[in-house]
């Protein structure tokens, strides 16, 4: 039985990306395991797994969308822009109110904008709601944006992790990157989350659909930012990489032989079927002529070649006329 395919799991919160590996390489027998996308330690949910040969394709995984829900904490900011880091900002109003035993108030700025900035510790009821507030800013986070990863972060400079700086003490700063959010909505009021290192005076769950390399911790400090207080962020979960979501994952401690999809069954590039004596000059690496034209290529010409029994051996280029492998997933022999 072969073991190269793809492996969806559900990361548990506590666990790094790397260790929810681990249960693949018992089961499988193998080293040769990788995965697409990381999630923090603190976050859970999906991880689009691969053993052996289909290692090779997970970049293909990485690229797609994703889908994440997570709580936004307001009034204050943290270094790890984490419910539970280190307090590095607190809003002075949260104190105030608290102190003065009343609730913040938000003026509204305009017919369709709310804005904290300029607020003071109040009851007027002629102030919009904190939820209008909040919905009023995400609209400028939604579509092509500029993101400044946080500074505990797998990015790299000069070939060190920004996280690894941090915790050396170096002040680092990080040049804003291109990402896209697709949709960014509020989907409820928060409940209680342990463990606040900061006095918070909010709490919202939301979801975003967004691209890749999009930080959901540097989302909800920006967030805040955009309503003129602090922000930070708890229960970041995955739901789903491209058109694989979640509920079809499995915990890394029920993982078994029988959780091992094939590779059209994650990546939906088309697939054409091929004779014995085609697959042997794909798997020379040599190209097929093609007369049949393959519908729903997508502009970067990838293709799946399978053997008649609907087996993918090859990731090929398609174009009219030809096929050209790209590299071999089968099994050797």
């Amino acid at each position: 039985m072969s073991n190269s395919g793809f492996v969806l799991l559900d990361k548990i919160a506590g666990e790094t990306s790397f260790k929810a590996l681990f249960p693949l390489k018992r089961v499988f027998s193998t080293k040769r395991v990788g995965h697409a996308g990381t999630l923090d330690l603190r976050a859970s949910g999906l991880i689009i797994a691969a053993t052996g040969r289909c290692t090779r394709l997970l970049p293909f995984i990485e690229a797609k969308d994703k889908c994440y829900s997570f709580r936004l904490h307001l009034g204050y900011e943290t270094d790890t822009l984490e419910w539970d880091g280190e307090v590095v900002a607190q809003d002075e109003r949260v104190l105030e109110a608290s102190a003065a035993n009343c609730t913040l108030a938000w003026p509204r700025s305009s017919a369709d904008e709310c804005s904290l900035s300029n607020s003071q510790p109040s009851l007027d009821k002629t102030c919009c709601t904190l939820s209008d507030a909040l919905k009023s800013v995400l609209p400028r986070f939604t579509g092509d944006i500029e993101q400044v990863p946080p500074k505990y972060c797998a990015v790299k400079i000069n070939g060190v992790r920004a996280s690894d700086l941090m915790e050396r003490g170096r002040n680092i700063e990080l040049k804003p990157r291109k990402i896209h959010i697709g949709e960014l909505k509020v989907i409820g009021e928060g409940e209680v989350t342990e463990g606040c290192s900061g006095k918070e005076f909010a709490t919202f769950d939301l979801i975003c659909e967004c691209s890749k390399g999009t930080y959901i911790r540097a989302l909800g400090r920006d967030i805040g930012r955009a309503l003129g207080t602090y922000a930070c962020v708890s229960q970041i979960r995955r739901h789903r990489i491209g058109n694989v979501t979640l509920d079809k994952a499995v915990r890394g401690e029920n993982l078994t032989r029988e959780n091992l999809l094939p590779v059209d069954a994650v990546l939906d590039f088309p697939v054409v079927r091929l004779t014995d004596e085609q697959v042997a000059v794909i798997r020379q690496g040599n190209w097929l002529p093609w007369k049949e034209k393959v519908e729903g290529v997508g502009p970067e010409g990838h293709v799946f070649a399978a053997n008649m029994q609907g087996e993918v051996l090859s990731l090929c280029h398609y174009e009219p006329g030809r096929i050209k492998p790209k590299f071999y997933l089968g099994e050797d022999g």
